[in-house]
């Protein structure tokens, strides 16, 4: 079968002609046809300057297979290796994080990683100018929504933007546009009894009624400064699209501001698009805003998934849910 791509070239020299900065160009079609058995056992010491082929087709496949990479974005990292390892407990094989000969055969698979797709009138609605920093501000809008169309795309297909705009760097993301885009999988249907959040390797494990493992995903969980509960707590409701009120002496000061505020819900919001209220006051499983940020940076004490990853439990789970926090 043929896909509907080209080589792609692109010149750094008109880049800076047109006064704009663009991630270094992948080959559409080398994804989809490079064996994920060329990825290095181990990370690389520097990281390359363009996104792998072979490691976007890992991670997508990994992203399939209900062992979240996180942001599907062409690089190794740890994030990466922990997919490795979710994937390696979700097929109950010896757990190493390592790209072996049975993780490689288990994870071949025929469908393209990469297909293309084109933009429609609804894909440019709903995109706000900017997103200010200061919380006073976000205040005053309607919605944190999505910045720019290539913004809504890349979340839609679980990938870093960067990503997306390398693979289509001379791309304007607008209607009637043909890009190419990654092929993740199709949300997870199951039932949610039990997660375990673990920070030492900075993932959440979802588990079914009868004990199987359902999905893994790369969390945030706390940090030193606003460390995540300890023990064992259950799920309270889910809020989509969730209105997020800022009060500085219950969870943290931001910037200058000692009032309370009411956020609106969006994508871009501090919690994202899914809040998982837990049975600890102030505590949940939330989106984020940066979803390339997850598993690198602190939170304030919540346990942070992409806004992918967090839809896709939050329509697994129910009140009375199980979450235990391990060390």
């Amino acid at each position: 079968m043929r896909y509907p791509f080209r080589r792609l070239a692109f010149s750094a020299a008109l880049a800076a002609l047109c006064g704009q900065a663009f991630a270094a160009p992948i080959d559409a079609q080398a994804v989809n046809t490079t064996a994920i058995s060329s990825v290095p056992i181990v990370a690389p010491a520097e990281k390359p300057e363009a996104p792998e082929p072979a490691v976007v087709h890992l991670q997508v496949l990994l992203d399939r297979a209900g062992a979240s990479p996180g942001v599907i974005d062409g690089y190794f990292g740890d994030n990466l290796t922990e997919a490795i390892a979710g994937f390696e407990a979700l097929q109950g094989l010896p757990v190493d994080g390592k790209l072996d000969l049975e993780v490689l055969a288990r994870l071949n698979d025929e469908v393209p990683a990469v297909k293309a797709y084109a933009i429609t009138v609804d894909d440019a609605k709903d995109i706000v100018e900017s997103i200010p920093k200061d919380y006073a501000e976000q205040a005053k809008m309607k919605r944190l929504g999505y910045t720019s169309v290539a913004e809504k795309l890349a979340e839609r297909f679980h990938m870093d933007i960067s990503l997306l705009k390398a693979l289509n760097p001379t791309a304007a993301f607008k209607a009637g546009e043909t890009v190419a885009v990654a092929i993740p999988s199709g949300s997870k249907i199951g039932s949610v009894s039990r997660i375990e959040v673990r920070r030492k390797v900075a993932q959440a494990f979802a588990y079914a009624e009868d004990g199987s493992l359902l999905a893994v995903y790369p969390a945030t969980i706390g940090s030193e400064d606003t460390p995540s509960p300890s023990g064992t707590h259950k799920v309270k409701g889910v809020s989509r699209m969730p209105v997020y009120t800022y009060n500085p002496k219950v969870n943290f000061q931001q910037g200058n501001n000692k009032k309370v505020l009411e956020l609106p819900g969006g994508p871009n919001g501090p919690v994202g698009t899914v809040w998982i209220d837990l049975t600890e006051p102030t505590y949940g499983i939330h989106g984020t805003p940066e979803p390339a940020l997850i598993g690198k940076v602190g939170s304030h004490g919540c346990v942070r998934l992409a806004n992918w990853d967090v839809e896709e439990l939050a329509e697994m789970v129910k009140p009375g849910v199980v979450v235990e926090f391990l060390d």
